[in-house]
């Protein structure tokens, strides 16, 4: 059995990498845009696009963005963050990109207003890492905005299970079967102001979470 990726090591999917964009497009302008406009409804402050992928919230930046907003994002991949970097460059306002991974953030303290999440928490190797880091780079109630897959019910979770291992090899280490929303309204740095499932989507990617957490200004024991 293959170990598990190191976090350290920067990951690399390119055939993935390639075929993402043209096998999204339809649901990118149909299916996800009224979750990724939920993302960044009332945005304001500084933004974290915590794994931008090929710069798919990038557009949703420009259209709320102000004089008061300021846009972040890191994605680990090269060949994603070489898509990243074309789109960046299509938008008006400017999004500053790191090749970081989520769980070494290469930002201050309560840095962020704002850490954004859409559908990435599926290909993060270490997810206690991951939030410790957000939580650490968030100001005191600041919000951490999700939109992700998760693991379904009866059927299509067996069937879920039993994809898992091809898929992770084949979509860039999404995981199938994580319990992201589960996860993230038990984290005690966080209060939850709302969170719903959503019958979205086709199997094996069904159905989503999306929500908002705020930071608590006093963490309680993890």
């Amino acid at each position: 059995m293959s170990p598990e990726p190191n976090p350290s090591q920067e990951p690399s999917a390119p055939l993935f990498a390639a075929v993402y964009d043209p096998a999204t497009a339809l649901i990118e302008r149909t299916l996800l845009r009224p979750h990724r406009e939920y993302l960044v409804a009332n945005l304001d402050g500084t933004v974290l696009d915590l794994g931008a992928g090929t710069g798919a919230m990038f557009p949703y930046f420009e259209s709320v963005a102000t004089a008061s907003t300021e846009f972040h994002a890191i994605e680990p991949d090269p060949h994603m963050r070489r898509q990243a970097a074309e789109q960046a460059n299509t938008q008006a306002t400017p999004i500053h990109i790191e090749s970081s991974p989520a769980e070494a953030l290469p930002y201050d303290e309560d840095t962020f207003d704002v850490v954004i999440t859409s559908m990435v928490f599926c290909t993060i190797p270490d997810i206690e890492s991951a939030m410790s880091e957000i939580t650490r780079v968030l100001k005191p109630g600041g919000e951490l905005r999700f939109f992700e897959h998760v693991i379904d019910d009866g059927w299509r979770a067996r069937l879920q299970s039993t994809l898992a291992p091809l898929w992770k090899r084949l979509a860039g280490g999404c995981h199938l079967t994580r319990q992201t929303g589960t996860r993230l309204v038990a984290d005690q740095s966080f209060d939850v102001v709302e969170i719903e499932r959503l019958n979205l989507g086709i199997t094996p990617i069904r159905p989503f979470v999306r929500g908002r957490l705020r930071k608590r200004s006093v963490s309680s024991t993890r």
